[in-house]
């Protein structure tokens, strides 16, 4: 399995060339086995893994404390190789309803503050606001974890899901190590003006999303349905017409993937790591045996044939629907 490292921007730390999306271990995705995600988590360490993805807002602070768990049961030789990354600022009910973003410096310290009692650790090696608050601007929301910074709480600043002009702002206020933004075959946005700013910069892409929620997985079917609860089941891509639409295109890629002898989920991540060294993808593994299969995408090496041969069966912009419903479209500073 390939070893190597990348780096998180010119300012952050190395890491593992893949990260673990810990959201599904706790909210959106229906059920999730405890036990199995707490294995999963010492079973990603035990691989080399070090970024660790989480927010505060998953499930209400569950996720963090799951995490927690993890890293309080895991060797001390693997919970001291551990990274944690973290978005703040989502606002939730009791109910679980979405209610808008908080970037105010007096918020930032705050979550801050709950996020290292949750997970147990004296610092967040990666923080970042979840979604632009439009009420603040950018250059607070930073300058705050600027200040953590510089008193041991952060190590490293990341930004999530903001555009070119909210990138320059922010970079120009401190150091960014990375942005986290939905990046795979079939969400390619990131492309046209983003991705050219960030590498003009030094900013490390950590790109969420690389199977699209299990879209292009290649273990969906027309038809399917997803639990109560799970994000998917109102997720624009994964309706009628659309969901058929974009698995036509998963079973293009199924093709090019078993003649390089892997998986559709493989090539797919595959395919995210050929994008540059720059660019670390999260995997949302929940069970040890998904774990094993997305560290699997390390051993297929793509030519530039592969290559052209997947742009072929899955060409940008191709996809079927937007990947989120429209009203949290609307909160997507990167879609503006």
């Amino acid at each position: 399995m390939t070893t190597h490292t990348r780096s998180l921007g010119t300012t952050g730390p190395q890491v593992f060339p893949l990260g673990l999306g810990c959201m599904g271990m706790s909210a959106l995705y229906g059920e999730a086995d405890r036990a199995e995600s707490i294995a999963t988590v010492h079973a990603a360490l035990e691989a080399g893994v070090t970024l660790l993805d989480t927010g505060d807002f998953y499930a209400m602070g569950h996720n963090e404390m799951l995490i927690g768990e993890a890293l309080r049961t895991a060797p001390t030789a693997l919970r001291e190789k551990a990274l944690t990354s973290v978005k703040f600022g989502a606002l939730r009910d009791p109910d679980g309803n979405w209610s808008g973003y908080d970037g105010r410096p007096a918020a930032v310290k705050n979550f801050a503050a709950y996020s290292l009692q949750r997970l147990g650790v004296d610092h967040l090696d990666v923080y970042r606001l979840a979604r632009l608050d439009p009420d603040v601007p950018v250059e607070e929301t930073v300058g705050a974890i600027a200040e953590l910074v510089e008193k041991g709480y952060v190590r490293h600043i990341g930004l999530s899901e903001v555009g070119a002009d909210t990138i320059r702002r922010a970079a120009a206020t401190a150091p960014i190590s990375d942005l986290q933004i939905e990046y795979s075959l079939i969400s390619r946005g990131v492309e046209d003006r983003i991705l050219p700013v960030t590498r003009e910069l030094g900013i490390a892409i950590t790109a969420y999303g690389v199977l699209s929620r299990g879209l292009i997985s290649g273990r969906l079917t027309p038809g399917h349905r997803f639990a109560p609860g799970d994000f998917r089941s109102f997720s624009p891509r994964f309706q009628g017409e659309n969901l058929r639409r974009n698995l036509d295109l998963v079973e293009a890629l199924r093709a090019v993937a078993e003649g390089k002898g892997a998986t559709v989920a493989q090539t797919a991540i595959a395919w995210v790591l050929s994008r540059g060294e720059d660019i670390v993808p999260l995997v949302g593994a929940r069970t040890r045996e998904r774990l094993a299969e997305a560290l699997g995408a390390l051993d297929v090496t793509l030519d530039a044939a592969d290559l052209a041969a997947i742009e072929e069966a899955v060409p940008a912009d191709a996809a079927a629907g937007t990947r989120y419903p429209q009203a949290l479209m609307a909160d997507l500073d990167s879609e503006h």
